[in-house]
């Protein structure tokens, strides 16, 4: 593995392991929170068509739960550490990056965000290194045979290596994303966009929670989350939050775990857990206060919801930031995020159409594909089972060397020309000079 993490957008990474026959034998190394939740999608789907699914999971597994009622084999490895310290450790890093992390300058921001990625990084490594050094593990896993691994952005490795070497491994790429939240851009055959793969029609809600939504008559219900990695928030910002809320003629459906806020005003309700994906395909649902998680953010396209981003960490600054350009969101800063604000951008997406048009629009574009996103994935994973890899689609800079990838080989024989022709040049210019010089003094001699 490489010697720090570098946060990549990338949800899927296929590539051919062990065997390389069709029978369907998949082994899955999967990611934490959000991650696995769109992963489970395909999984789900894979199982349905008939494959048998492993996955492996160290025993510290948040998300990944191995009691969970499913047709998924499970293969639980030790790890130095217990769920709850893997907790913390990355709330710990979630913290850093959220609340202390400058923000001035690339100066100030690169170096400390670089250490905060090894700290992840090195946590991953650790159990990487748990899973290729489990003997039982790795002699089971070999046994099986596997026709494919589905990895979650960087799999396992069994010896040391790099980034670039992992990502070279990759037979096909699938990305979390889309083109009506990414803009154009070039893209490599063995890439594919299966954004909002997990997205659903809504389904009717808990009764209590209709009942609460219907009790808001026209003016609707604004649904807010952060997502599942954020558990507390700071008291200063939770009350600020609340108050804001509190002054808008909507009801409010809050996924809040921690001390209730002192503000809360009589409209607004809190939840550990919400049915998100229902909530916002609800036809009363006016707004959605999102951190700008790509799950949240694709759900709200699906159901062409208008967004306020509050981004906390990784990519969310940039998903909220492009739902800004399409004018389809109003973005603040969580340290700096007071009542008023929150209170003016609700105003602003709720009251001025031209939000809620823009929404649409990016639902349309949404769901205007010729195979839907899970639909895609699942076809691509097939695909490489098919045709034992997809080999034909890899780019072949993967197999070039350092220097024949930089050019450094062209680059050299063409400053060798120069020279050679630049040396030629300045022989037979330094020989007509001795020459005519010579010349010059026979003939005064004369």
């Amino acid at each position: 593995m490489p010697g720090k993490w570098i946060w990549v957008l990338l949800l899927l990474q296929l590539s051919c392991y062990f065997s390389s026959g069709s029978c369907g034998k998949v082994l899955v190394w999967p990611m934490e929170y959000s991650h696995w939740i769109n992963m489970k999608v395909i999984l789900d789907e894979l199982i349905l068509r008939g494959h048998e699914l492993t996955v492996v999971r160290p025993s510290s597994a948040i998300f990944v739960d191995s009691n969970e009622t499913s047709s998924m084999k499970f293969e639980t490895f030790p790890s130095s550490f217990n769920t709850d310290e893997m907790i913390d450790i990355i709330s710990g890093i979630i913290n850093l990056w959220t609340y202390e992390l400058p923000r001035t300058t690339c100066l100030a921001y690169s170096p400390l965000l670089e250490n905060l990625f090894r700290k992840f990084s090195d946590t991953w490594l650790n159990i990487c290194k748990e899973a290729a050094l489990n003997k039982e593990l790795m002699s089971k896993l070999r046994k099986a045979r596997f026709d494919v691994m589905i990895a979650d952005a960087i799999g396992p490795c069994g010896r040391p290596t790099t980034l670039m070497e992992t990502a070279s491994r990759a037979e096909i790429w699938l990305i979390r994303s889309y083109w009506d939240l990414e803009f154009p851009r070039p893209t490599l055959p063995n890439f594919d966009f299966v954004g909002g793969l997990h997205c659903r029609p809504a389904k009717p809600l808990p009764k209590e929670m209709e009942d609460f939504v219907q009790s808001s008559g026209d003016n609707g219900v604004v649904v807010f989350s952060l997502g599942s990695m954020v558990v507390n928030l700071t008291d200063e910002t939770a009350n600020a939050i609340a108050s804001a809320l509190a002054q808008i003629p909507q009801k409010i459906i809050w996924r809040f775990e921690g001390k209730k806020p002192d503000t809360l005003g009589p409209n607004t309700r809190l939840y550990k857990w919400l049915p998100q994906n229902d909530l916002l395909g609800h036809p009363k649902t006016k707004a959605f206060i999102t951190h700008g998680g790509a799950n949240g953010v694709y759900e709200a396209i699906h159901h062409g919801v208008p967004m306020v981003g509050i981004p906390l960490f990784g990519e969310q600054r940039d998903n909220i930031a492009h739902m800004v350009a399409k004018g389809a969101a109003v973005q603040l800063d969580i340290r700096t995020l007071s009542s008023k604000d929150l209170l003016r951008a609700l105003e602003t997406v709720i009251s001025n159409p031209l939000y809620k048009k823009n929404a649409m629009w990016l639902s349309t574009i949404h769901h205007d594909q010729p195979m839907k996103p899970l639909d895609r994935a699942v076809f691509w994973i097939e695909f490489v089972m098919r045709h034992k890899g997809a080999k034909h689609l890899r780019p072949l800079a993967h197999n070039l060397t350092w220097y024949q990838y930089h050019s450094l080989d062209v680059i050299g024989f063409l400053l060798a020309c120069v020279a050679t022709v630049m040396f030629l040049v300045t022989k037979c210019c330094l020989l007509a000079y001795q020459t005519v010089f010579k010349m010059g003094k026979k003939t005064k001699r004369e």
